[in-house]
């Protein structure tokens, strides 16, 4: 394989990781921001951790940056248009990217949670990691609420939408066979007794 065919392995390789879609806010001053990632993981329990990846750069970032606190809002499969418009770099700036939704301000952040989300977290930036083109940032959960639904997923480059059904507990923990040498052992203690 050539270094390009590599290259192309690799990140579809990595386009298999299954990852839920959010919308990631911020309210600093009078900017107004959101974008769509694909990138949020829980971190930690003590404290509550969050990671979020953002872009190097990216408008968000320097915004939270600044701001150091933001809001998470995961999203459900009924906002799948949600995901499509705040990763459009055409859409309107400021407030107006919010004009044609629910929300309201968090209260600890004041960054938009946005209705109808599956769950909304204010977060509290505690460190921002450079980690390649992009920044890790550690945010530590201080308000959230929940909501109901499936959860949209972003799957090989696509949006899916969450369906889950809970697999019985035989599909999630394999009886295994004992060890070649606990089998023989049992067998000896038995042919003694």
């Amino acid at each position: 394989m050539t270094a390009a065919e590599v290259s192309v392995a690799l990140r579809q390789a990595v386009r298999r990781l299954a990852t839920g879609v959010a919308v990631v806010t911020v309210w600093h001053g009078d900017v107004v921001h959101g974008t769509t990632v694909s990138s949020v993981a829980a971190v930690s329990r003590e404290p509550l951790l969050i990671g979020v990846s953002l872009r190097e750069g990216s408008d968000l970032m320097e915004v939270i940056m600044q701001a150091r606190c933001f809001a998470v809002n995961v999203l459900s499969t009924r906002q799948s248009a949600l995901a499509g418009w705040f990763a459009d770099p055409g859409r309107p700036r400021g407030v107006a990217q919010f004009d044609h939704l629910e929300w309201e301000p968090d209260a600890f952040s004041g960054a938009p949670w946005i209705g109808g989300s599956l769950a909304s977290l204010g977060c509290y930036l505690t460190t921002a990691v450079p980690v390649g083109d992009h920044k890790l940032l550690l945010g530590e959960v201080v308000t959230a609420r929940t909501g109901e639904g499936a959860p949209l997923l972003h799957f090989t480059g696509r949006l899916h939408d969450g369906m889950l059904r809970i697999l019985p507990r035989e599909a999630t923990h394999p009886t295994r066979p004992a060890h070649p040498s606990v089998r023989t052992a049992t067998a000896a203690a038995l042919n003694r007794s």
